[in-house]
């Protein structure tokens, strides 16, 4: 699905490697990510690894998204 340029492009702009998005993606397989907990988790997962702070404001942004499946399906675009 994603090229080792895709990585390579998150991994610059997070300094998140490769091995951590996979891993990461493996375990968001198996959540259910129409609960906002699990999503609240991820989040806060995702700001610690790459160092961002979320704001309450965006992290309900985010929430709200993608509980309603407005998130883009190019997200590859996005880097």
């Amino acid at each position: 699905m994603f090229g080792d340029n895709f990585f390579k492009k998150v991994e610059k702009k997070t300094n998140v490697n490769k091995e951590t998005i996979l891993t990461l993606a493996k375990k968001l397989q198996n959540s259910n990510m129409k609960d906002e907990k699990t999503i609240r988790e991820v989040i806060k997962n995702i700001a610690d690894l790459t160092g961002k702070e979320v704001s309450k404001e965006k992290e309900d942004k985010i929430v709200n998204a993608i509980i309603k499946d407005k998130v883009p399906n190019n997200i590859d675009k996005m880097f």
